[in-house]
């Protein structure tokens, strides 16, 4: 008989589609390049959107460093209501997926308007299909979901700044300087969202000198969580940047600061931030960083897209320095 490996026996036999997807694109990964490109805003990737949707907080900042980032719920004009309406913050996976295709797009056109009415429609698709079992397209309902983040984020005032000594130098006022919106003549699809973006030309030229390229395939196979998402954006931006000589060192205080502020219990946040930093590992194995119970220490390592790290000097800051 063969011997029975007790440890095998809490093994599941059958993989759940996160888990599928996650070892699919980690292989893909591991194995060759891309030319599949996602950009993001250097300061976005060190800085972060509310991961749940924050109520009627009417206002949102964040810090990282020297990177700050504040956010203002906007209003539009409701065509059927023929009057100006408040809109919430942007929130969750899907508000940074959008913000990461209009900086994509943006980037590939190389220009600041974007019609987004059918690409953000195909890129939801591209996305999302890959992240279930089967390849199952996205429904009319999640496409919806989409479509109030993106003029969520549309109406939103985001300001983007970073502090140079004593100095502050603001990056922009807003990400969206114009927009238009198409409202359904159908009352059960009534769901306001633009057809149309115009980057600011603050954002716009800020992003063509500071962004940050990650791999589209990791970003899919992330798309169910959004710490992850902000995980893999704060290391593509900040692990090349780290002196070869000398890792950086940041202890658990400083991650639950820019990671966990909604968690009130630290050993509650240790967990998900670990869970979350093997899923980024798995889609970024080059990264080099060690976890222990003091903090994770930041090794140089080569970015995600190899030969493409972007401009991003001038604006990442290192959010604390020590030894390992």
């Amino acid at each position: 008989m063969l011997k029975k490996d007790n440890q095998l026996e809490n093994v599941p036999r059958i993989l759940s589609p996160v888990k599928k997807r996650l070892i699919e694109k980690s292989v893909a990964i591991d194995g060759n390049a891309t030319d599949s490109i996602t950009f993001h805003h250097s300061i976005l990737c060190q800085t972060s959107l509310p991961y749940r949707n924050p109520g009627q907080a009417r206002v949102w900042e964040r810090r990282n460093g020297n990177a700050f980032l504040m956010i203002e719920a906007g209003k539009a004009l409701d065509p059927a209501q023929e009057k100006f309406v408040e809109l919430p913050l942007p929130f969750g996976i899907k508000a940074r997926l959008i913000l990461m295709h209009l900086d994509s797009e943006a980037i590939r056109l190389q220009q600041p308007e974007v019609e987004v009415e059918g690409s953000l429609t195909a890129f939801v698709r591209k996305i999302l299909t890959t992240s279930r079992d089967k390849g199952t397209a996205p429904n009319g309902r999640e496409i919806k979901t989409f479509k109030e983040q993106l003029s969520a984020l549309s109406a939103s005032n985001i300001r983007l700044a970073f502090m140079d000594g004593r100095r502050s130098v603001n990056v922009n006022t807003r990400i969206v300087d114009a927009f238009d919106l198409w409202f359904s003549k159908y009352p059960q699809q009534q769901t306001l969202w633009p057809s149309t973006i115009r980057l600011s030309s603050e954002y716009f030229e800020s992003l063509m000198n500071h962004a940050v390229p990650l791999d589209e395939r990791a970003i899919g196979a992330m798309s169910h969580s959004a710490m992850a998402l902000d995980i893999y954006a704060w290391l593509a931006q900040r692990l090349h940047r780290v002196d070869r000589y000398n890792p950086q060192f940041l202890p658990w205080t400083a991650l639950k600061e820019q990671f966990g502020w909604h968690y009130a219990r630290m050993r509650d946040f240790r967990r998900v931030f670990k869970q979350s930093l093997d899923i980024v590992w798995s889609q970024y194995p080059g990264a080099r960083f060690a976890l222990d119970d003091e903090g994770i220490a930041l090794r140089n390592s080569p970015p995600p897209i190899k030969g493409r790290v972007g401009l991003v000097t001038g604006l990442e800051q290192p959010l604390a320095n020590g030894k390992v």
